[in-house]
């Protein structure tokens, strides 16, 4: 798995990914991405500061996106709970989806192991990786303990009104 930055001309097919995957969500019952998260503007914004990829299969073929947020990261000023490490060195992922035409393939196990070896490997000054995800949504939540993280708290309200996160940290 490979992670490329997008570029502008990738937004197209990042909304598509992410659509794709909030139709998936919907159809596993999890209500999620069910409203303007994640928005447009929201995707610009991530290009615009080099926080948003592509995972790319090892045959080159484009399989979902992601983005990899640097601080501060706003979403978390009200958590619920204590972080492992206090830390202003830190990164977010957000926004993970695989295109469902890729899906069962294990590519969200390789993309988050590809950026979690990319931050370990070349960004030392990170303390630590941040992680989120619906409470109703157990395919990411067993992913992101299977990727090692722990979890640290809770959101409440911040994607939408009345919508519970459970925040996970991942120490370097």
């Amino acid at each position: 798995m490979q992670l490329r930055r997008a570029t502008m001309t990738d937004f197209d097919q990042i909304m598509a990914i992410l659509k794709d995957g909030a139709k998936q969500l919907a159809e596993s019952g999890v209500n999620q991405w069910q409203g303007e998260y994640p928005s447009p503007d929201q995707i610009k914004e991530d290009i615009e500061n080099g926080w948003a990829y592509l995972a790319v299969s090892d045959d080159e073929e484009t399989v979902g996106a992601i983005s990899i947020v640097t601080p501060p990261d706003h979403s978390y000023d009200k958590l619920n709970g204590d972080w492992l490490v206090q830390t202003d060195n830190y990164v977010v992922i957000h926004r993970v989806a695989i295109h469902s035409k890729h899906a069962g393939n294990g590519y969200a196990t390789k993309l988050l192991q590809a950026v979690i070896e990319n931050i370990r490997d070349n960004h030392p000054e990170v303390d630590s990786i941040r992680i989120d995800t619906h409470e109703d949504n157990k395919a990411m939540q067993h992913l992101i303990d299977k990727m090692g993280f722990r979890q640290v708290g809770t959101l409440h309200g911040v994607y939408r009104a009345d919508e519970t996160s459970y925040v996970y940290e991942l120490v370097r």
